[in-house]
């Protein structure tokens, strides 16, 4: 279970991650930070202090976000994430296209 706060809307759409981003619910995820990105495009900011779990689903559903937001000129920036799960973005090289913070 995961789940999606949304912490502020300027001046960038910060969003607290909770929980577990897996297949189950990764489409989910997805519309819920779209939609909101849609009414109000601006960077993108995930603050992951407690997100527990993601799997390769996940991964590909940030990587499409990314794209989203890159074609309007704006950045993804994800902070505060576990080193456990750091390390899947590093392995996957996903650090060097999508600023990672702590």
């Amino acid at each position: 279970m995961q789940e999606l706060t949304l912490i502020s809307r300027t001046p960038e759409l910060c969003f607290g991650l909770s929980g577990e981003i897996d297949s189950q619910n990764a489409d989910e995820f997805f519309a819920a930070v779209s939609e909101e990105y849609r009414k109000n495009p601006s960077d993108l900011v995930f603050d992951c202090a407690k997100l527990a779990f993601i799997d390769s689903t996940t991964l590909g559903t940030f990587v499409k976000l990314l794209k989203r937001v890159k074609e309007k000129g704006h950045v993804m920036k994800l902070k505060n994430l576990q080193p456990r799960l750091k390390k899947l973005f590093v392995i996957c090289a996903l650090d060097t296209v999508m600023e990672i913070e702590g």
